[in-house]
């Protein structure tokens, strides 16, 4: 079974890495070889302190562990090439299921450059013994990681098949988004500590964890304490194995059981948001996305992962001692990554897009309210940003700030619908992996940031030249900015209106492949 299943993966990634996938999967293996050099390179360092090198390399494979555990959920949802409900019509055990898709998952990218990082236990061993030990050790470090994420990822998924497991689900993202600014924190408090062993418990604490068994194993083995070593190496097979077993009854859960939808309520009449807005298609569209956005999920938490990383970017340098310049620029920050992450809207609706192309006329009033609700959403929280954060921090930003709001706003509202019929991508049904965001690589991801940064600096450069050149007329730029958001949100949304008009079907059999 498992020879079967990494043939299989091994057939879809070599079919499917052409063109722009070749490309995209080429330069993460570059950023994942990085740092695995860097990994290896880290056991070579020569420090003052005995055994501040063992401590050092136990955090490097704990920053691995922790990476294999949030990298899916930042990433959305991993690497789902083989899913199990691939399989679910066959008579396979869990067992045996878990144990084919745990050998298919070495197929690929991350698990061949974490194999690679896990040599730095090689390069640390002392003595031909350590080596035997470190030989042994690199594979189970690699089973390990990978299948810990595969079981935290089955767990969260199953948690998140309920209406209030995916409330929570919104609630770990944040908290995942959040990550990087505790890591940094916590690595400038951390590692001094740990170079010069002034915590011998924060020592402790890194061997102890299974992450660092391996590390463990190998300077037991180099110091001849033989009943560590093997202590070590035979608790990573311990472990390895009951993971397994979770992992098993958690595909059983995942392929027959079908999520909690809670119960329908419908009311007869128009609801209260419906009753403000026009009794237009443009009125109905409006009320439509509004509603999704507070319904789905995945809207949700692209909303939240929004807000959370325009206050990381911009509150982390206040945090390091970096003064208060990037604050009052907040909700700028806000709408270009809300632009970013809102970016697949006819991607998370699926088939349903089809409603609207069989309808003569309807895709302009579709376009419209989909850029009217998604100023709706951003609008309020930036514009009392902009009025808020420079009185609090820098009152003379004020012009700059008042000025490129609603530049951005507009084109923010533009570059949504745009990103959605240009580059639209299919999401999988949530009941699969409600972190998961279909063949859309994290790479991709950073390419369309920069993308879209680019876009916005271009909005943006007229209203910023007019504040900093002419400091005489810098409340022009209030005006400028109102007429160029009004212009971008207009003219991007015409080019997207017209993409979907020609490019519909097209867009319909994209979005609506099943991954």
């Amino acid at each position: 079974m498992v020879g079967v299943l990494i043939r299989m993966k091994w057939r879809v990634l070599r079919h499917s890495l052409r063109g722009k996938q070749a490309a995209l999967t080429a330069g993460g293996a570059v950023f994942g070889l990085l740092a695995a050099l860097g990994t290896v390179l880290a056991t070579t360092v020569s420090l003052d302190r005995p055994g501040a090198a063992v401590d050092l390399l136990a955090a490097v494979y704990l920053l691995w562990t922790i990476g294999w555990l949030l990298g899916p959920v930042l990433t959305g949802g991993g690497d789902e090439t083989l899913r199990p409900e691939h399989f679910a019509l066959l008579p396979i055990p869990p067992r045996r299921l878990a144990a084919g898709l745990l050998g298919a998952a070495f197929v690929g990218v991350p698990a061949i450059v974490t194999f690679l990082a896990s040599w730095g236990l090689v390069v640390q061993a002392s003595g031909a013994a350590a080596v035997v030990v470190a030989v042994l050790a690199v594979p189970l470090q690699l089973t390990f990681v990978v299948v810990l994420s595969r079981v935290v990822m089955a767990g969260l998924g199953a948690a998140m098949q309920s209406r209030r497991g995916r409330d929570l689900g919104v609630l770990l993202v944040a908290l995942v988004g959040l990550s990087g600014f505790l890591f940094q924190v916590v690595g400038r408090a951390v590692g001094p500590v740990l170079v010069e062993g002034r915590s011998a418990v924060l020592s402790t604490v890194l061997r102890a964890l299974p992450s660092g068994w391996g590390v463990t194993a190998v300077d037991a083995a180099g110091h001849g304490d033989w009943l560590v070593a093997a202590g070590a190496l035979a608790g990573l097979v311990a472990v390895i194995a009951a993971l397994l077993a979770v992992w098993g009854v958690l595909l059983v859960r995942r392929t027959t059981r079908v999520p909690a939808s809670g119960p329908v309520r419908t009311r007869a009449g128009r609801t209260p948001l419906g009753s403000r807005l026009p009794a237009t298609p443009v009125g109905a569209v409006v009320g439509k996305e509004l509603r999704t956005w507070g319904r789905d999920a995945r809207r949700r938490v692209a909303l939240l992962s929004a807000v959370i990383t325009a206050v990381i970017v911009t509150v982390a340098p206040v945090a390091n001692g970096g003064g208060t310049g990037a604050v009052p620029t907040s909700g700028l920050v806000l709408v270009a990554i809300g632009a970013v992450f809102a970016g697949n809207l006819y991607g998370m609706d699926g088939s349903a897009l089809w409603h609207t192309l069989v309808v003569p006329g309807a895709a302009a009033a579709d376009v419209r309210g989909r850029q009217l609700a998604w100023l709706l959403l951003m609008g309020p929280v930036v514009l009392v940003l902009a009025v808020v954060l420079p009185g609090i921090t820098d009152p003379g930003t004020y012009p700059l700030v008042l000025g490129l709001t609603p530049a951005l706003l507009g084109a923010g509202a533009g570059l949504v619908v745009l990103l959605s019929v240009f580059v639209a991508y299919p999401m999988p049904a949530q009941r699969a992996n409600p972190f998961s965001s279909g063949g859309n690589p994290g790479l991709l991801r950073v390419l369309l940031q920069i993308a879209i940064a680019l876009l916005l600096a271009v909005v943006a450069a007229p209203v910023a030249l007019l504040v900093w050149l002419a400091p005489a007329l810098e409340w022009l730029g209030v005006p400028v900015g109102i007429g160029l958001g009004v212009l971008c949100w207009w003219w991007w949304g015409g080019i997207a209106r017209h993409r979907l008009d020609r490019r519909g079907p097209e867009l319909l059999a994209e979005i609506a492949k099943p991954v």
